[in-house]
């Protein structure tokens, strides 16, 4: 049984989440992939993520991107960005390039597992079978978490985000090489 990212978590409400570059249950389009770990054609460029119907009481959203079936006991985390305000429900194609500037004032991208703070894109290892990734977008109850800075990993920040997560959306896509 292949492992599933949520089983240690609470079941939680779900909300819609969609984009216009990834499907749900799809395969990843090589511009989301990473041409930084060497797929080529790969561009690193984080897919659009819009949302829709998060609880009223939401006060900040987290979206992460991660990929269980990496060949390690901690799967793979690819993107990480903590307190994005709950007003915000869309974030553009290319939004994880810190250079892009297209994230919304406050939120804060953590390093991923290559410890770079953006987008890095799928890479799975070359005859390793076909990896999920999740991109999941939580809603919280708090608009900051504390204790989450520049320097935290994408593991503390889901840890800190068990405790306010009152709801949560994702979309499931998968890539081999």
């Amino acid at each position: 049984m292949p492992n599933n990212p949520f089983a240690n978590l609470d079941d939680l409400p779900l909300f819609e989440l969609t984009s216009h570059d990834i499907a749900d249950e799809g395969e990843m389009p090589l511009a989301n992939c990473s041409g930084l770990m060497g797929v080529e054609g790969g561009e690193d460029v984080s897919p659009h993520l819009s949302w829709k119907g998060a609880p009223d009481e939401t006060k900040s959203y987290v979206v992460t991107c991660f990929d269980p079936d990496a060949p390690t006991q901690a799967g793979f985390w690819h993107w990480a960005v903590a307190n994005i305000p709950a007003s915000v429900t869309e974030l553009p194609a290319n939004a994880g390039d810190p250079d892009a500037g297209l994230l919304p004032d406050g939120a804060l991208t953590v390093p991923n597992d290559l410890r770079q703070p953006r987008y890095i894109g799928a890479a799975p290892p070359a005859g390793h079978g076909p990896h999920r990734y999740f991109f999941v977008v939580h809603a919280l109850d708090v608009e900051s978490l504390e204790g989450v800075d520049g320097d935290s990993t994408p593991t503390f920040l889901a840890f800190n985000v068990f405790s306010h997560a009152i709801a949560r959306a994702y979309l499931e896509v998968t890539f081999e090489q």
